[in-house]
């Protein structure tokens, strides 16, 4: 089922094996630009206009009442609400340990910076509504934010036609459960305009969502789009894109499993790659017939075989797990699992993924879920550069820059002297005319 590229005894260029699927945010941009200047304008007609465009339905209201946030959570299922429970009490554990702590640096006698760590202060979170509904997202944007003692969390997430214009009652749920009651029915790029800008959230104006600092959360192209374009105006998370997993197996590696796992991805998005690094073409062709089997079976079974047969998926046959381990650094996979003999000894040497899950035993919707790690991580080979969600998203380090008389007029002839160098003498004269003495010459 799955494409085929067989590496072996050659030396091609592992990141041009397997295109993954392009998003042209660029065009979606210049498409959603005119929405978005509208809700920076107009507020809540614009806004109203698009969710009555886009999502079929025409809020009276923005804003979700609190009442109606708790409802949800005393109507939640009892083992959704165990499960999410679950989820956050691992996630808030594992997030705990990421709080960083100041700390100052004694550079010379009288001469100190110190570090600080200082939470953003006023967060939106988008939670996406489409194909599915994500209250674990909820917890994933939440927890962090929470952790790195961020003041305000504001969420957003699309209206629903079979909930009366109002999110998933399990994202809502979700909301309750984590303490946040600040929630509004609009999602795409109209709901990124509204945390970056503020609007009413009601005809006569009494209720206003305030303009936020950094936004965070996944969502379809046309949400990529207006964070693209509002970057700068507000903080930005990253641009996300199909979701992806990359496996790097051997022979130890069960093919029911491997099968298994990239289904689960595939599920996502027809757009979803879904890639088998091995050296074993007996387990290619073992997971071959497994996909076969399982992947009809499914429940989005046309979504899963157009992922898994699209040119973004495949299997990559390499000489050796040395060569693999070559492959999915340059691949850079939102998520990797190991399933190989010593998988944690391979784990470790990995320098290029979003998470890496290590073993038989710790598939990628373990990760989604209940691992307590984050599952918003970068996609599209950005791994390479840039981290997933974190306390350290929601924090900026400010220095504190502390000297005393005696210590700057130590350093100030070399203050002066590369203020001269690069023919600024005014960063020189300010700090010369502390001592009229001479001393800063």
């Amino acid at each position: 089922m799955l494409n085929r590229i067989d590496l072996r005894g050659g030396a091609r260029d592992p990141r041009r094996l397997l295109p993954r699927a392009q998003l042209d945010v660029s065009v979606a941009v210049e498409r959603i630009r005119p929405l978005v200047e509208a809700v920076r304008e107009h507020g809540y007609p614009a806004i109203r206009e698009a969710s009555e465009r886009f999502d079929g339905v025409s809020p009276e209201r923005l804003r979700v009442p609190v009442e109606t946030i708790r409802a949800a959570e005393d109507e939640l299922d009892p083992q959704v609400r165990a499960a999410l429970l679950e989820s956050i009490t691992r996630a808030r554990k594992v997030h705990a340990d990421q709080r960083r702590t100041d700390h100052t640096t004694t550079v010379v006698p009288g001469g100190t910076v110190t570090e600080r760590w200082v939470p953003v202060d006023r967060v939106g979170l988008y939670v996406p509504g489409g194909l599915a509904m994500y209250p674990s997202t909820v917890v994933m944007n939440v927890v962090p934010a929470q952790a790195a003692g961020v003041r305000s969390l504001v969420v957003v997430s699309p209206p629903q036609k079979d909930n009366d214009g109002l999110p998933d009652r399990r994202v809502l749920a979700a909301c309750a459960l984590l303490g946040v009651d600040e929630v509004y029915a609009v999602g795409g790029a109209q709901a990124v305009a509204m945390l970056a800008y503020g609007a009413g959230a009601d005809p006569a104006g009494d209720e206003r969502c305030e303009p936020v600092d950094m936004i965070t959360g996944p969502g379809n192209i046309w949400v990529t789009a207006a964070k693209r374009l509002l970057r700068g105006v507000v903080g930005i998370d990253a641009e996300a894109g199909p979701t992806e997993i990359a496996i790097l197996a051997d022979d130890t590696a069960d093919p029911a499993h491997v099968a298994a796992d990239l289904i689960s991805q595939a599920e996502h998005d027809p757009l979803a790659a879904s890639v088998l690094v091995t050296p074993s073409t007996a387990l290619a062709d073992a997971v071959d017939a497994e996909l076969a089997r399982q992947a009809p079976a499914a429940k989005h079974a046309e979504r899963i075989g157009t992922a898994l047969r699209g040119e973004q998926s495949g299997v990559v046959l390499v000489d050796d797990l040395e060569a693999g381990l070559r492959v999915v650094d340059a691949y850079a996979a939102e998520h990797l699992e190991i399933q190989t003999e010593n998988a944690r000894e391979w784990a470790l040497r990995v320098r290029n993924a979003g998470a890496v899950f290590v073993g038989a035993w710790s598939p990628v919707s373990l990760g989604d879920y209940c691992a307590g790690s984050n599952h918003v991580l970068p996609t599209g080979g950005c791994a390479r550069h840039s981290s997933g969600l974190s306390v350290q998203s929601f924090l900026r380090g400010v220095h504190l820059v502390e000297y005393t008389q005696e210590a700057l007029r130590d350093v100030a002839p070399h203050v002066v002297t590369l203020a001269t160098v690069e023919d600024l003498p005014a960063h020189g004269q300010a700090v010369s005319v502390r001592f009229p003495e001479g001393g800063a010459s």
